[in-house]
C-alpha cells in the first residue's frame, strides 16, 4: 500500500538499491506483493515519447516535462494504484522527484510548474535519495547498460549536467528548496551515500526501510480500511467451503457462518478480555513480559483474529494473512504465538505429520468468535481499549455504542468488514447502518 521511489543522478546506483529495497520487503514485511518498476516506463508508448525525448535533447524542458507527466499519469492510475489498493507496495526507480530536478531545476522550467503538471500523480509515501560523487557516476555510466541507446549519448551524460544534476537533488531532496505540493506530504531519506560496498548499501537501505514502516505510516495514496478489505476477502475466500475444527478437542466442525455459536457479541468480549488478563497475571514465565497487556491491542487482536479466519498455518504463512495493516514483526509474531500457547491456551502448536517439520498454529474453536470479532471491530480497538480502561465497572454492553460517538467514522468500516464475516449466525443478515450495529453487538441478531 506504499509508494516507494529511489532518485538521484544518473549512475548513482540506484538500480542496485531499488533491487536491494524490493528484497528487503519481500524478506521482512508482509505486504501481499512487491513489484518493481521505473520511470519513464520501456514498455508502454507514453513512456517512449519520453525517453526519445532525453535521447536527443531537441523536446526543450517543456515538452519534455509533458511527455514525463502524462507517462506517469497513465501509470500511476493504471497499474501503481490498483496495486497499491491490494495491499502490494510498489518500488520505482525514478518518479516525480526526477520531474522536478531535470525538468524544474536544470531545465530551468520551474518545480512549482512540474508539480502543477503531475498534481493527480501518485504521491510517494517514501523517497530515497542515493547520491555519489559524479566523476565516479559518469564512470559507471560509461561503464555499465545504463544508456538508452549504444549509438548516442543523452545529453545531460556530462560533467557539467551531472553536477547541476546533483546540486538540484542536494537542494530539492535536502530542503534548500521547499518541496512543491502535493508531493510535500511525503518523506525523504537521505542523501545515503553509495561510496562503499554493497552490503554497506544494503545495511544503509535496510535501516531506513524498517525505520519508515515500523512507525505504520498512514498511506497516501489508498486507504489502509481499503487494503484491510482486500486481504480479509481473500483470506474468506480461499477458505470457502472449509469448516473450522479444533484439532485437540475433536469437536464436530462447524460452520464459518455460526462463528458467534448463539453467545452475544458483547459477552463474548468481556469473558475473553477477563480470561486473557487473568492468564497472563497468572504466569510466572519469563515470556510473560513480551506479552502486551491489553487484550485489544494490535498485536492481539491481529493475530488471534487472522488465526480465527484460517485453518492451520505456518508463521510464514499467517504472517503473509496479515497483511500490510494488520502487521507484527516476524519475532513478535512467534512470541505472541508462543504466549498464545502456553499461557493463554488459545492457540494450538502442533508439527504437521504430512510434509515438512515445521510448526503450524490454530485457533482453539473457543476463541473463534473473539478473534472474528476482533476483525470487524478493528477500526475502534483504540476506542474500545480506552473505554475499558475509563469504564473498569461499567457493562460491556454499552462499550460499542460509547466507542461509535468518540469514532463516528468507524460504523461504515466494521459495517463493510461484517458484510464480508457475515452477523455470526447463518440465517441472520450482517447489519446495514450504525443501528444496527449496536443492536448485533447488544443481542448478537439485527
Amino acid at each position: 500500500m506504499y509508494l516507494i521511489t529511489v532518485e538521484g543522478g544518473d549512475g548513482s546506483g540506484k538500480g542496485l538499491a531499488t533491487k536491494m529495497i524490493a528484497e528487503i520487503l519481500q524478506q521482512e514485511f508482509t505486504f501481499s506483493g512487491v513489484d518493481v518498476t521505473a520511470e519513464p516506463r520501456r514498455d508502454a508508448e507514453l513512456g517512449l515519447l519520453a525517453v526519445e525525448a532525453v535521447r536527443t535533447g531537441d523536446a526543450g524542458p517543456t515538452r519534455e516535462a509533458v511527455y514525463f507527466a502524462a507517462d506517469r499519469m497513465d501509470h500511476s492510475h493504471t497499474w501503481i494504484r490498483p496495486r497499491l489498493g491490494q495491499g502490494r507496495v510498489i518500488v520505482s526507480e525514478r518518479n516525480i522527484h526526477s520531474s522536478l530536478v531535470y525538468q524544474g531545476v536544470v531545465g530551468d522550467l520551474g518545480i512549482e510548474e512540474v508539480a502543477r503538471m503531475n498534481a493527480a500523480a501518485m504521491i510517494p509515501d517514501l523517497c530515497i535519495w542515493v547520491d555519489c560523487d559524479p566523476g565516479a557516476a559518469l564512470r559507471r555510466i560509461e561503464q555499465d547498460t545504463l544508456r538508452i541507446t549504444l549509438d548516442k549519448s543523452e545529453y545531460f551524460e556530462t560533467d557539467e549536467y551531472q553536477k547541476k544534476i546533483r546540486q538540484g537533488y542536494h537542494d530539492l531532496l535536502g530542503g534548500t528548496v521547499p518541496m512543491p505540493s502535493p508531493f510535500n506530504r511525503g518523506r525523504v531519506v537521505g542523501p545515503i551515500v553509495n561510496d562503499s560496498t554493497k552490503g554497506e548499501l544494503r545495511k544503509k537501505l535496510q535501516l531506513e526501510i524498517r525505520r519508515f514502516l515500523h512507525e505504520r505510516p498512514k498511506p497516501l495514496n489508498v486507504s489502509t480500511e481499503e487494503v484491510d478489505l482486500h486481504m480479509l476477502g481473500r483470506a474468506l475466500v480461499s477458505q470457502r467451503g472449509q469448516t473450522t475444527l479444533d484439532v485437540v478437542e475433536s469437536r464436530p466442525p462447524r460452520s464459518n457462518l455460526d462463528w458467534l455459536d448463539s453467545r452475544k457479541p458483547w459477552e463474548i468480549v468481556r469473558d475473553s478480555t477477563k480470561i486473557y488478563v487473568d492468564a497472563i497475571q497468572a504466569s510466572d514465565t519469563p515470556s510473560r513480559l513480551d506479552a502486551p497487556a491489553d487484550p485489544l491491542s494490535h498485536p492481539v487482536l491481529a493475530i488471534v483474529g487472522t488465526l480465527s479466519l484460517l485453518p492451520s498455518v505456518e508463521i510464514h504463512e499467517l504472517r503473509t494473512w496479515l497483511g500490510p495493516v494488520r502487521m507484527v514483526t516476524e519475532r513478535h509474531t512467534r512470541r505472541m504465538v508462543k504466549i498464545f500457547h502456553e499461557q493463554s491456551g488459545w492457540v494450538r502448536v502442533y508439527r504437521s505429520l504430512v510434509g515438512g517439520d515445521a510448526s503450524r498454529s490454530e485457533l482453539r474453536s473457543d476463541w473463534q468468535a473473539f478473534g472474528r470479532i476482533g476483525i470487524a471491530l478493528w477500526p475502534l480497538k483504540e476506542a474500545l481499549s480506552e473505554w475499558r480502561k475509563t469504564h473498569p465497572g461499567s457493562s460491556w454492553k454499552h462499550a460499542l455504542s460509547a466507542s461509535l460517538s468518540s469514532e463516528p467514522n468507524a460504523a461504515k468500516s466494521c459495517l463493510s468488514r461484517l458484510a464480508l464475516l457475515g452477523s455470526g449466525k447463518a440465517e441472520v443478515p450482517p447489519p446495514s447502518n450504525r443501528e444496527e450495529l449496536i443492536t448485533w453487538w447488544q443481542n448478537g441478531a439485527v
